[in-house]
């Protein structure tokens, strides 16, 4: 994906004077080699850090390596401030790793005392306000410590594409559905750039797009990726138009910017002024990596992008919308398995979920515009959404958010996205989360968030946890197991 970063890798040796350098340096050759095994890319500098000129030095071969994230690799006790320097003026994410003795045979020289040195390097962390990387257990051999390097490159690139993020907004939310509306402040703190527009600007762009040539060739492609899906043909040229002029908004307003979502007002106005729904071309850019979220939820394309940074896959963003009723529950017993009737709901929105994320996918009209709309006529300012049933498999749930005094807060819930039919419209799926009653009692309406959920495809917490650590998040829920209550949970219901 083009919207995302690139991680490169630089992996700098530090060591105490006091210990042979050597040990650290052949330690630090070690790692690399193990990464290289694994299939990582890890640019290894020379110089070993034992002072503070070092430190400017490694830094100096770090930039001109084009290394954007850095690891600190304590081959033996390590330099408390020299290493703690090095991360306090590295412009990117760092981690913090630690050698494991190797042999009992060589516990004089050879002995690193490095499982001592990372308490002290998290201690000089801690006075320099640096917000390091440090694995659960971040002391290893070689082959560990190329297998936690693997599990920082995706927390590393969240961090790397926030930092350089802006999020387009295009009109106000409707007043009678107000609920992701949140203060932007925060944004910003992340260092995440916010540009609002109008829909009239954005109504503009796409007239100024009506004759472009563009058009036939984006809506060949669209109708090349329907196939047989593709029930309301007609809707195609303006969809395309939609998309181009998007498109053509992102590279010329992205200013300093290495990376873009949207946020767009999708309803009432926008289907009698542009004439169709925009759900498709909404499911097409965030399918490429670019996510385009519903009816102005700025956090919502945010949680979206941390989503594509964390996998490299497409996201989706749905409605924690409705319960899965019982006879449906019962159908499909054997497929929910241990899960209770309570554990299970139906995620759904419009149609903007991308074509690779659903089963039999068709174009359509949207319903419950077209019942507002267009309710005594054959669809026609509703069409453009794309339809289907979630794939299945391991999902997480996710959102990043401000509350209304500018605190960020998120949640996290792994679970499963079952393979059973939901019988609906849009672009929907029955999830499974553990203890979903709960933790939708607990979490998401006791802590206020809004109905909008980002849905990752895979189990991506552990990512996500840590990322969200790195960025100063300090309220992160998650759905609490069986026996261990919430805060404010009433231990006798």
């Amino acid at each position: 994906m083009k919207n995302v970063p690139i991680v490169k890798l630089g992996i700098v040796a530090v060591s105490r004077d006091c210990f042979p350098i050597t040990l650290s340096a052949k330690r630090r050759e070690a790692v690399v080699a193990a990464a290289n095994k694994a299939g990582l890319t890890l640019t290894e500098i020379k110089t070993t850090v034992e002072n503070e000129k070092d430190a400017m030095k490694a830094l100096d071969e770090l930039k001109a390596a084009g290394c954007n994230a850095l690891v600190v690799y304590l081959g033996n006790f390590g330099p408390e401030g020299p290493e703690s320097m090095l991360a306090q003026r590295f412009c990117g994410p760092v981690m913090f790793v630690a050698a494991a003795e190797e042999t009992a045979a060589d516990l004089v020289q050879g002995r690193g005392d490095a499982y001592c040195g990372m308490l002290n390097a998290s201690y000089n962390l801690g006075l320099r306000g640096v917000s390091a990387y440090i694995p659960e257990y971040p002391v290893g051999t070689s082959a560990e410590v190329a297998h936690m390097i693997a599990e920082f490159i995706p927390i590393a690139k969240i961090v790397i594409g926030i930092k350089k993020l802006k999020i387009f907004g295009f009109g106000p939310r409707p007043f009678d559905f107000v609920a992701c509306n949140a203060p932007i402040k925060p944004l910003y703190d992340l260092g995440v750039e916010v540009q609002e527009n109008s829909e009239l600007d954005l109504f503009a762009a796409f007239n100024a797009n009506v004759n472009d040539p563009r058009i036939e060739k984006v809506a060949a492609e669209m109708a090349a990726e329907l196939g047989t899906g593709n029930k309301q043909s007609g809707i195609l040229p303006k969809l395309a138009q939609l998309e181009i002029t998007l498109l053509d908004w992102a590279e010329k307003n992205a200013g300093a910017s290495e990376y873009i979502a949207f946020a767009n007002k999708c309803w009432p106005a926008f289907q009698t002024q542009f004439g169709m729904v925009p759900c498709y071309v909404n499911s097409r850019l965030t399918g490429r990596g670019i996510p385009v979220a519903c009816e102005t939820d700025i956090y919502g394309a945010l949680s979206e992008y941390i989503l594509t940074c964390a996998t490299e896959l497409p996201p989706t963003l749905l409605d924690i919308n409705n319960t899965v009723p019982h006879d449906l529950y019962l159908a499909g017993k054997d497929k929910f398995g241990s899960y209770s009737p309570t554990d299970v709901f139906m995620g759904f929105h419009c149609g903007n979920t991308p074509i690779s994320l659903l089963k039999n996918p068709e174009m359509k009209h949207q319903l419950i515009m077209h019942r507002l709309l267009e309710p005594d006529s054959d669809p026609n300012i509703t069409r453009g959404t794309l339809e289907g049933a979630l794939n299945s498999g391991n999902v997480t749930l996710f959102r990043l958010q401000s509350t209304a005094d500018c605190t960020l807060r998120s949640y996290i819930a792994q679970g499963e996205s079952i393979d059973v039919d939901p019988q609906t419209f849009g672009s929907v799926g029955i999830i499974a989360i553990p203890e979903m009653a709960r933790f939708y009692r607990h979490v998401l309406i006791a802590k206020r968030y809004p109905h909008h959920a980002a849905v990752g495809f895979g189990h991506i917490g552990k990512a996500l946890f840590s990322a969200l650590k790195m960025l100063g998040i300090c309220d992160v829920a998650y759905n609490q197991p069986a026996g261990k209550l919430y805060c404010g949970e009433n231990p006798f219901a």
